[in-house]
């Protein structure tokens, strides 16, 4: 399933993607689909492509918006309840799995943003997935926005339960909230997520060494005022602006960016969330 899923995966590799997680039982005409298909149509009209679970519910109301060309599928086989949607089912982009990890896999290894709908025990289940890996930094911070219907308080009631339950307790900080975003509006979602990669690009470790790749030179003021902004981020020395390193050679296509390259704690990385809003709010050469 990993290696077939590889190959369908590598001829988009140009494409950035969303993955989509929500309910397959909302129906078609819910309020809830109904933002989550002008959602699908925005993000596809922003170059991005899709990725859901290929059910229907949510899941076919995003693909209704985003349209076939632009979408993903990762089905899994149930022995009941899940089917393809209309839009995506006989497409080569629709994966079957037999497992839910390597499903999993693929969901993480491929998004480069996340959306979340109202869902059921699945939705939550991969809400918190997608946290906790980025929480404990064993994968990569993406934009994370949890959308509702306009007068819906789903994502509302679960923030009550984090904040005077998890947080209270001190099961949670207070940096892990930077991690998401909660909206009722397609455009602030769409915003939140494309605003992300205004400035910054990616990011890979090279040993010790965080290198974040962005789009364009910082000024050296807008460096200085990083450095000050997050000096407790840093283990030691300070925030530097590079060129691309030695071992960055062996992804060519993205060696002309220039980077920032900094020595962190491997802790607190919604602190490194905010980083990146602020690397994305700074004034570029």
């Amino acid at each position: 399933e990993m290696r077939y899923a590889a190959k369908i995966f590598a001829g988009y590799q140009a494409f950035r993607k969303v993955g989509i997680f929500g309910s397959a039982r909302a129906a078609q005409d819910s309020p809830e689909a109904k933002v989550a298909e002008e959602f699908g149509r925005q993000m596809v009209a922003q170059n991005f492509m899709i990725i859901t679970g290929g059910g229907d519910g949510i899941m076919g109301a995003v693909q209704r918006g985003a349209g076939r060309d632009m979408s993903f599928g990762l089905n899994i086989r149930l022995p009941f309840e899940q089917r393809a949607n209309e839009t995506i089912e006989g497409d080569k982009k629709l994966i079957n799995f037999n497992y839910f990890f390597t499903r999993k896999l693929n969901f993480v290894k491929e998004t480069h943003a996340a959306a979340l709908f109202p869902g059921g025990f699945g939705t939550l289940d991969e809400s918190f997935e997608v946290l906790t890996l980025m929480q404990t930094g064993k994968a990569r911070i993406i934009p994370v926005v949890l959308l509702d219907k306009p007068d819906g308080d789903y994502w509302e009631t679960w923030m009550k339960f984090l904040t005077q339950h998890l947080y209270k307790i001190g099961f949670i900080s207070e940096d892990d909230f930077y991690f998401f975003k909660i909206t009722h509006a397609v455009e602030a979602a769409v915003n939140e997520i494309t605003g992300f990669y205004r400035i910054y690009h990616s990011a890979r470790w090279v040993g010790e060494k965080l290198v974040i790749r962005i789009a364009r030179s910082l000024s050296a003021s807008a460096v200085a005022e990083l450095n000050d902004k997050f000096a407790d981020v840093l283990r030691r020395g300070s925030i530097v602006q590079s060129k691309a390193l030695p071992q960055e050679q062996n992804e060519p296509e993205i060696c002309t960016l220039p980077r920032l390259v900094l020595t962190p704690h491997r802790r607190s990385f919604g602190r490194f969330r905010q980083l990146i809003d602020a690397i994305n709010r700074a004034e570029c050469v």
